[in-house]
Parts: structure tokens; sequence; C-alpha cells
């Protein structure tokens, strides 16, 4: 596709906003109501895959079900011709913002920021859960802060409640928000999305994530074995954040709290009424400060919107420290008003791969010593013919 091309009579190609493994996400005009949009085109390359055109069109599905003002609307679905390829697309609205990887790039952020972007981003998966969808890709990538509010993003791997992943025992997801029942090859269930959601407040409280892990094997074993570390201390921020946050990071999916009661907890530490959070109309604003990497300043105004009245961050600082590795390196498929970059190339921590599910193994022991501790997996091995996508590591095996 080329720039000023016109698809489906309608809309108009300006400018390429993203481009990740399946798609490319333009700037468009929208000629017949005259109002710019994003147009999320299907790859050239994988046009001939009934498999990914069935995806998008999933996607498209699922997300103009959903009505909440934290969810990116959904406005058009087709199928356009070209070079004699046929590529399947969806039309959405055009968010003007940043996403919350690209404002982790400055370090973590005042508490309130933090809690006012988690609360907004559980509202609108409550909606999704609600209505029987799990988006199974929460990551700070597909968040993006606006001046009116916060925007979930990216349904395109999106799944029903209840429903197991693919037959080949392969799952496709981001390794660093993989929720241990997914990699046991659980059913999907609305707490895989709480567990991400609370791997992305304590990264954005704390700066880095709750385990050291680099490779995609070690961050599966994390999700599976390591017990998170408890949240740092940080000043002013309410013990009820940090105890929500350890329960989100639950092993077991039922000691997870649901979508709804941490918006609720978390719009309450934040100053927004939890009606404000459910109903379907527009989103609190939050203004925030711009990001520093160097010296640390004062932050500015966080605004809760007319719902709510306006928050001052007194006392906030941003915080110069480096953000662990998850939050700096994800492709950005959602469009933005800032001037079209090249995103970095994914990390394995952020880009979506495809893994071997880990079975449950028991830890055996002798009496009167200690555990023994399972073997390190192999590392895992590129798929052949899928860039970024890599084999699930297998059971731990005995010493």
């Amino acid at each position: 596709m080329d720039r000023g091309q016109l698809i489906a009579g309608r809309y108009r190609l300006r400018e390429v906003l993203g481009r990740g493994g399946m798609s490319v996400v333009w700037r468009a005009e929208d000629d017949v109501l005259g109002r710019e949009v994003a147009v999320k085109m299907l790859s050239p390359k994988l046009a001939a895959d009934p498999g990914q055109r069935r995806q998008i069109r999933d996607e498209a599905r699922a997300v103009a079900r959903l009505r909440h003002a934290n969810v990116v609307a959904v406005y058009d679905y087709g199928d356009v011709v070209d070079d004699g390829r046929t590529l399947a697309y969806v039309v959405m609205e055009l968010v003007d913002g940043r996403t919350l990887a690209d404002m982790l790039t400055g370090g973590r952020l005042p508490w309130k920021v933090a809690t006012l972007v988690g609360a907004q981003v559980a509202a609108a998966l409550a909606a999704a859960h609600a209505d029987g969808i799990v988006h199974r890709d929460v990551k700070p990538a597909n968040v993006m802060v606006t001046g009116s509010g916060v925007k979930l993003v990216d349904f395109g791997i999106s799944a029903a409640v209840g429903a197991f992943d693919d037959d080949n025992g392969q799952l496709v997801g981001t390794p660093a928000y993989l929720a241990p029942e997914r990699i046991r090859g659980g059913p999907v269930r609305p707490a895989t999305d709480m567990y991400a959601l609370g791997l992305l407040m304590y990264l954005a409280l704390a700066g880095q994530m709750p385990w050291d892990a680099s490779t995609v094997t070690q961050m599966v074993r994390a999700h599976v074995y390591a017990k998170p570390r408890p949240l740092p201390p940080i000043a002013g921020l309410p013990l009820a954040v940090s105890r929500l946050v350890a329960r989100c990071l639950a092993k077991t999916p039922g000691d997870r709290p649901s979508a709804i009661e941490v918006s609720e907890v978390l719009g309450e530490v934040a100053g927004l009424p939890s009606s404000a959070l459910m109903r379907s109309v527009a989103a609190p604003t939050v203004t925030l400060p711009a990001v520093r990497t160097r010296r640390p300043r004062p932050a500015a105004l966080i605004g809760a919107g007319a719902l709510s009245g306006l928050i001052i961050a007194g006392g906030a600082w941003w915080v110069d420290r480096a953000p662990a590795e998850p939050a700096r390196a994800d492709a950005v498929a959602t469009p933005s008003s800032s001037a079209p970059t090249v995103a970095p190339k994914p990390s394995p921590s952020t880009a979506k791969v495809v893994v071997t599910r880990v079975v449950s193994h028991k830890r055996s022991s002798r009496a009167g010593g200690k555990a023994r501790k399972p073997a390190a997996p192999p590392a895992p091995k590129a798929k052949p013919g899928a860039p970024g996508k890599a084999p699930r590591p297998g059971p731990p095996g005995k010493k």
C-alpha cells in the first residue's frame, strides 16, 4: 500500500504510524465523515495465511462489541486487493498519546500516576471480561495514555473465557507477562489478565520487575516457580495498593482479585469514583509530567477530569532510574499524534513468541534433606520460518 491510496472508497492513507509482526498501522482520513482514523492492515507477507486474516477479523469483532471509554473503538472492517494479494484491514479510533512503555523509559512513575493508569486499564478489562473476552496480552506497549484518559489496545490475541490455547501445545504471548496457568496449559480466564496487570503495576510503581529474568526460559520459570519480590518502599503509597498488586501476582488464579475490584480500589486511591470507571462515558483526564531521563524534577499536575476534580501530585518526583527491560523495547503498534518513528526491535521479554508449555512438576525431597531443585530447561530455539517465535521450554528435569 502507498501513501494517498484510497481504501474502500473512503479511507485515504496518509502515513505509517507503526509496524508489527503481522500488521501495519496507518494514519488515514475518512473522506466520508471528514475525520482522522487509524487503519490496521494485515502485512502483505501474511496475506496468503487464512489464519492471520481470521485473527484480525476476530479482533475487530471482539473490540466492536465493547462499548467503553477505556477501550479503543473499532469503526469498520474489510478486505482490499493490493498487487494481487487480499489484505484484511480494520478501521479504529485514532488514539493521540503515548504508550505506557514509552513513558516508562524515564523510570518508574509517580504512584498517583500509576494508580490512575492502572484503575482505567482495570476498568477496560472489567468491560471485556463482562462480555466474555480475555485480552491475553496486557502489557505497557498495549496501554495508550492520552490527554483524555487511558486506552487499552491490541486485542489481536484475545480469546473467549474458557477457551484453550492451540491444540499443538503452543501459545502466543509476551513472555514477561504470561500467567502461570497459561504456561501450564489451563483454560483462558479473566485471572490471566489480572496477573499481567499486576506485573504492569509493579513495573510502573517500582521501575523493575519482581524478579531477575532476561531470557525467555528464565521468565517462564519465574512465572511458574519464583516468588515475586515485595514492592520496595514508596513514599505515600497506600498499603492497599501494595496488597492489591501482590494479590494480582498470586500463582493460583482463584487468589487474584477481579478487574472490578482492582478498578474500584485503585480508583478510590486515585480519587476516581467507581461509577465513572464503569460507565461508557468520557474518560477521566490524565495530564502527565514530561519524561525526565537526567535530573529529576517535580512532577506536573495529575488531573482526574471533571468527573472527580483535580489531583495534585504534590511532592512527587520523576525517578531517574532505568526500568527493567520489559518496559524499554516494545514495538508501538498503536497510532499516536506525535511524529511517526520507527519502533525499536522488540527484546525477548516484550516480543510475542510461541513457547512450549511447562508441565506441572513436583519437587522431590529426601528425609532429613533439602528439596531438589529442578534443572534448567534447554534454551528455546527459533521456530523455522517464524521470526520472533520460539518453542516453549519443556518441563524441568531432576538432577
